[in-house]
């Protein structure tokens, strides 16, 4: 009696016993890294030291492709170019991606989960493999900030609503 007790607490079930709703979940399946590009042109003159810092700029991009009706490609793409004046001293590029699994979400919480979630869940390996990459490079470890992919969700679905709107006037 007990263990049926413990079977069915917390599963919403209907007068016939059976569940009624799905409860929502999303898991990793796998990750994996995608693309690795480490580059630094001018080595190894590009790795003496020098009086001030690099300009280093950072790019980031997501892209969600779905495989199934419930399992979702999602890649996170990271690219960091330190510069000092005009020579480059390294590259990164990353393509780092993550298998996943979304069930039980209502369809308008999808974009947000592969855009926003997701991405966030890959951040750290990736953060971590580029670190890694410009270490092994000679270079100090470059520690990426934590990205905010809430905004930067926010600020794509903006951009393409106004070119929406421009197409169609």
């Amino acid at each position: 009696m007990a263990e049926k007790e413990k079977e069915t607490a917390g599963t919403p079930t209907g007068g016939n016993g059976n569940a009624t709703a799905t409860q929502a979940s999303l898991n990793v399946l796998a990750q994996y890294v995608k693309d690795l590009s480490f580059e630094s042109p001018g080595a190894p003159n590009s790795l003496r030291g020098r009086d001030k810092a690099p300009g280093i700029n950072i790019s980031v991009n997501v892209n969600a492709n779905p495989l199934s009706e419930k399992e979702f490609d999602v890649n996170l793409a990271l690219n960091a170019k330190a510069s000092f004046d005009k020579d480059v001293l390294f590259n990164v590029e990353l393509v780092y991606g993550g298998v996943f699994r979304i069930e039980g979400f209502p369809q308008e919480h999808m974009l947000p989960l592969l855009f926003i979630e997701c991405p966030r869940l890959l951040f750290p390996f990736a953060r971590q493999i580029v670190a890694e990459a410009t270490r092994n490079g000679g270079f100090p470890p470059l520690m990426l900030d934590p990205i905010d992919f809430a905004q930067m969700f926010q600020q794509k679905m903006a951009e393409d609503q106004t070119a929406a709107k421009v197409k169609v006037s």
